[in-house]
């Protein structure tokens, strides 16, 4: 019987399917994906492969609102609510932004000319 030499493709990484379907998903490829036990993946068959893709559990484009930095801010403006702090009422859009304006240090009237509003 004529032996069959095979071909080593050190790109890839095998791992054996187990029971229940389990497979192991190589460390190196874990830490390159950032991926963390419990972490959601998305399983597809895609030109009769199984494909794996990490799934968001906060869409991207939401992703802004869960940095550390916005959640700091968020826990700022709870603990001013719990203290029973309302912040200033405007009466129209045209006060509010004035007073965003005034806490930037901005003149307003340049802002709305150079929108040319």
């Amino acid at each position: 019987m004529p032996s069959v030499k095979r071909r080593r493709r050190p790109h890839l990484t095998a791992t054996p399917l187990r029971k229940k379907g389990v497979i192991t998903i190589p460390q190196d490829i874990r830490d390159q994906l950032d991926l963390q036990e419990g972490d959601q993946l998305v399983v597809a068959v895609e030109d009769g492969r199984i494909v794996l893709t990490p799934a968001s559990v906060v869409p991207d484009d939401q992703a802004w609102f869960w940095s550390s930095g916005w959640q700091e801010k968020e826990s700022e403006v709870e603990a001013s609510l719990a203290e029973g702090e309302r912040g200033e009422l405007h009466e129209d859009g045209e006060s509010f932004l004035g007073a965003l304006a005034a806490d930037a240090g901005v003149d307003l009237g340049e802002i709305k000319q150079r929108a040319d509003v």
